[in-house]
């Protein structure tokens, strides 16, 4: 009851603040910036997906003088290649990584944009498979740096309290570039995958923005100054990565990163293989096929895209271990559903959505909690290993695929049968750290 002789308080209730307020136009340059590196990472990543199957078709045949060419042929050498490609993300992942801690994290976007630019192109000069398996090594080497020092330098540069959901938009760039490349191959089709591949050049040209727009984030510069005064601050990085606090902490994130990244590439990955193996497919010309692949890839990443985007909220609301498991088993039960039960074209176009929102909806979940486990002078280092030292172990996805292609016949139960990572993934959350509500490292 309002007191006597006092009116009651009727002023309207202000509206909740954005969480946009605040953030400055140069925090939105850089995180626009980073985003533009990471489609162009995905696009090139993705035209390979696109182009698997006519490349090889082309490629294997010529080696055979133009015989025809088998589809376990196919998915034999086509996982292959793709091991080799996670391999060398692998390797990327790590060395620049260090890299970026050492001698800066928009020097590093710059070097790994231009080499993933220009072996890409080189790509669309293979004459042999194991030509296109040497740029796809080299054209990894560039995608996985470029991760590890796009997530440090987001990660420093914004707020606290506004991280994660600009670490969601940055791995929604991703989803983008599936697009960018599926929409490439519809404007391309009839004129050849090696013309795909030169489309790949283009992304040098972001390097070109970064080196002109973006300055070294003010944390990194602190932590190297103090490197600079004090010589024992400059142990061996990867070292360090596995001693006292931070051993638990990179083994859990290096176990979850191989778990996305092995259902990825190992299963979600072979969807524009799934597409034309579907009884609808037979009989139609390659080019009607190449325009129903890209319209699957668009479904799988509309999923996709609600994934990146759903994480930082729902992580911030519930945490990270939480949302990790509810991808991880949203990716456990959707993968056989949408590989083995279709029979038609339009039962997956309504499948791929659900897929694609937990299998590469985890993504988003990396770098908003990667740079959280390090401290400044590590981030980059830590972020980059565990993102990608377990790409080598899941190198091993595509080449098992490829292997169980020729002992279960399909792609559909080959590709569901690696749906049983994800079972490692929740195995392991207990064991991870909760960085919920926790300041970033210094």
């Amino acid at each position: 009851m309002a007191e006597a002789g006092k009116r009651p308080d009727r002023r309207p209730s202000l509206p909740p603040t954005s969480w946009r307020q605040g953030v400055t136009p140069y925090q939105w340059l850089v995180l626009f910036v980073a985003w533009l590196g990471w489609v162009f990472d995905s696009m090139d990543a993705t035209i390979y997906a696109l182009v698997l199957h006519p490349a090889l078709e082309e490629l294997l045949s010529a080696s055979a003088g133009g015989g025809p060419v088998s589809q376990e042929s196919i998915g034999w050498y086509g996982g292959l290649i793709l091991s080799i490609f996670l391999i060398g993300w692998a390797i990327g992942g790590v060395t620049f990584g260090i890299v970026a801690d050492r001698l800066g994290r928009t020097k590093t976007l710059v070097m790994t944009i231009l080499i993933y630019s220009v072996f890409t192109g080189m790509a669309a000069l293979a004459q042999d498979w194991w030509h296109l398996a040497i740029y796809r090594f080299l054209t990894a080497l560039g995608i996985g740096g470029e991760w590890a020092a796009g997530a440090a330098i987001v990660a420093e540069v914004w707020p606290e309290e506004k991280r994660a959901k600009a670490a969601g938009i940055l791995q929604s760039a991703w989803a983008a570039g599936f697009f960018l490349a599926a929409a490439v191959n519809l404007l391309l089709r009839g004129h050849g995958w090696r013309v795909l591949f030169l489309v790949g050049i283009l992304p040098a040209l972001v390097a070109l923005l970064i080196r002109l727009w973006v300055k070294e984030p003010d944390r990194w510069v602190q932590a190297k100054a103090l490197e600079m005064r004090d010589p024992t601050r400059k142990p061996n990085k990867l070292r360090e990565l596995f001693r006292g606090d931070l051993l638990r902490p990179t083994l859990a994130g290096s176990v979850l990163a191989f778990v996305a990244v092995c259902g990825l590439w190992g299963a979600t990955n072979w969807t524009p293989t799934l597409i034309g193996a579907l009884p609808d497919m037979h009989g139609l010309t390659k080019a009607a096929v190449s325009e129903y692949v890209s319209y699957a890839v668009m479904a799988l990443n509309l999923g996709a895209l609600a994934g990146y985007l759903s994480f930082g909220p729902l992580a911030d609301r519930f945490g990270r271990r939480p949302i990790f498991a509810l991808m991880c088993l949203g990716s456990f039960v959707s993968l056989p559903l949408t590989f083995l039960t279709p029979h038609t074209y339009g039962h997956v176009l309504l499948l791929l959505p659900v897929l694609g929102f937990f299998s590469n909806g985890i993504f988003s979940g990396f770098p908003i909690y990667l740079p959280e486990l390090y401290p400044t002078r590590l981030r980059a280092t830590g972020a980059g290993f565990c993102f990608n030292a377990g790409r080598v172990l899941a190198s091993a996805g595509p080449f098992l695929t490829g292997l169980l292609v020729t002992t279960f016949g399909t792609f559909g139960r080959a590709a569901s049968a690696i749906a049983l990572i994800y079972l490692v993934g929740l195995a392991v959350l207990p064991f991870a750290p909760e960085t919920r509500g926790q300041k970033l490292p210094d």
